[in-house]
């Protein structure tokens, strides 16, 4: 039968739907960490206690609890130079990642900026958690990965930046 493939268990399913669903399997993903980066960023930015250099509940009381356990400490030390400008330079680009995710504009600088960020949170702030994978940081690298590699090919702004850019040649 033409247009029809097996799928899983044996079922038979058009290779129409099938294709609909590789094409579109990493838009739930990208909903996904665009709005928790967009939460995360704007949950930051407007509570007070969190943008303070000290204090409870603070950048820069977070930064010294984990600082002698984290893979880097120098890297922690270099945001406490600034906590409260660290403060705000991780909630804005949480907003932007996230911003730029679910538009899927420029969608792999998108991802690589959420990986960074994952990475140095993984590195820092989760570094102690034991065992791994108690802390989310390093699932959040994980998962930015493929739309690193995959980019937003479809219902995105990217994709309709180059369908533009292919009927203007």
């Amino acid at each position: 039968m033409q247009g029809y493939g097996t799928g899983a268990y044996g079922l038979r399913e058009p290779r129409r739907v099938r294709d609909l669903a590789r094409q579109y399997a990493l838009v739930p993903l990208r909903i996904f960490l665009g709005v928790t980066f967009v939460y995360a960023g704007l949950d930051k930015l407007t509570d007070s206690a969190f943008l303070s250099a000290s204090g409870p509940g603070s950048i820069g009381e977070l930064m010294e609890s984990v600082r002698d356990s984290a893979a880097f400490p120098g890297l922690v030390d270099l945001g406490l130079k600034s906590p409260d400008g660290f403060g705000y330079a991780l909630a804005t680009g949480e907003l932007l990642v996230g911003l730029g995710t679910l538009a899927g504009l420029w969608a792999r600088i998108a991802a690589l900026g959420g990986a960074l960020i994952s990475l140095t949170l993984w590195l820092t702030v989760s570094w102690q958690s034991t065992p791994y994978y108690y802390g989310n940081d390093l699932v959040y690298l994980m998962a930015w990965l493929p739309l690193l590699l995959a980019g937003a090919e479809f219902l995105s702004a990217d994709a309709l930046l180059a369908s533009r850019r292919r009927r203007s040649r």
